[in-house]
């Protein structure tokens, strides 16, 4: 690592401390020629997920809209911001555990459902009518049903 200061190439790491959630490690480093100390950070690199969508195209994996889907079908309802961010950071992680590279727009669908049906009944139907593209009310109907049997 170069020293900002002088530009020496080598440097000695005096401390390292994660960071509060653990995916960051601070160093603490000190040049070997000036004696100059600056941290430097180390993270985990990240490759993107590739979300395939119904129509055939690719995208980079969005947080966001998932978010915002949750929170569309959360509306008016007693779910906190915080458990919607987690129903996300679950769907996020879940697809970097099976060690995935692309997922399609269905398995996100159904991971985020089966996470909205556990916390709020009413929020997973109207995810689910937007997700399933429910053309009528029997859709419905058969979606609570399903509810209702499960119970």
């Amino acid at each position: 690592m170069k020293c900002p200061e002088c530009s020496h190439p080598e440097s000695k790491v005096i401390d390292s401390r994660p960071n509060e959630d653990g995916t960051t490690i601070r160093r603490r480093r000190e040049c070997e020629k000036c004696g100059n100390r600056f941290n430097t950070y180390e993270k985990v690199e990240d490759t993107p997920i590739i979300v395939l969508k119904k129509d055939g195209t690719s995208q980079t994996f969005n947080r966001q809209k998932i978010l915002n889907g949750i929170i569309t079908a959360c509306e008016k309802r007693p779910v906190t911001l915080s458990q919607m961010e987690h129903i996300v950071d679950e769907t996020e992680q879940d697809i970097k555990n099976k060690l995935k590279k692309e997922v399609s727009t269905k398995e996100i669908g159904e991971m985020v459902m089966e996470k909205l049906r556990k916390l709020d009944e009413v929020a997973y139907i109207r995810f689910a009518s937007v997700y399933r593209e429910f053309k009528d009310v029997n859709l419905f109907l058969e979606e609570i049903n399903k509810l209702l049997k499960d119970e």
